[in-house]
């Protein structure tokens, strides 16, 4: 075997060994208490709102929509929105109020009490993630996170964090979908026959 291919077979096992052991870290009591956070926010119809930046904001688009359709294709699902796919809104807003407040104008126009927010972040210190927890927590929302590295400021100002500590970004992205997946089957066990 090539020395190249020995590195590529020692990065692939390092990296689903390390992918392994972080995602063993995961609390499915917390798991537990967001579905029932998402199901009564369904009950007195709320909505779901994703943000995040780069691979985190093509991981809530990709959410949003299983949120919309996976759960239960028949449409017995989640009114959900993720807040990184209007490419109008967001450059209009980063040009005229700043890159920090995309996310946090968009709330607090559109969100309301009932309604959730799930913000992904690896480090968990961007600016307009921040933003848009404080002004989710203003208006009395649930805010809810799934975050990498120390968790950073945003750790402490969710309701529920979802924290996996591992210092990798594509790791930490990787929580994201796989967490989102397995919400998702289980609020399709959870509406599949009403």
């Amino acid at each position: 075997m090539s020395e190249r291919r020995n590195n590529i077979t020692q990065l692939a096992i390092t990296y689903v060994s390390s992918l392994s052991n972080t995602l063993a870290q995961l609390n499915t009591d917390a798991l537990a208490l967001f579905v029932d956070t998402l199901l009564n926010m369904r009950e007195k119809r709320g909505t779901l709102y994703l943000c995040g930046n780069g691979g985190s904001a093509a991981n809530a688009i990709h959410l949003a929509n299983d949120f919309t359709f996976g759960i239960n294709p028949q449409g017995n699902a989640l009114k959900v929105e993720a807040l990184p796919a209007n490419s109008s809104i967001l450059t209009c807003l980063g040009n005229d109020i700043g890159y920090d407040n995309i996310f946090s104008h968009q709330l607090k126009v559109k969100a309301e009490q009932h309604d959730v927010l799930l913000v992904l972040s690896g480090s968990g210190n961007s600016q307009n993630i921040i933003n848009a927890i404080s002004q989710a927590n203003k208006i009395g929302m649930t805010t809810v996170g799934i975050l990498g590295f120390d968790g950073g400021k945003a750790k402490a100002l969710l309701d529920q964090p979802f924290h996996f500590d591992i210092q990798d970004m594509q790791i930490s992205e990787d929580t994201q979908v796989i967490l989102g997946h397995i919400l998702m089957k289980a609020l399709y066990q959870e509406l599949k026959n009403e």
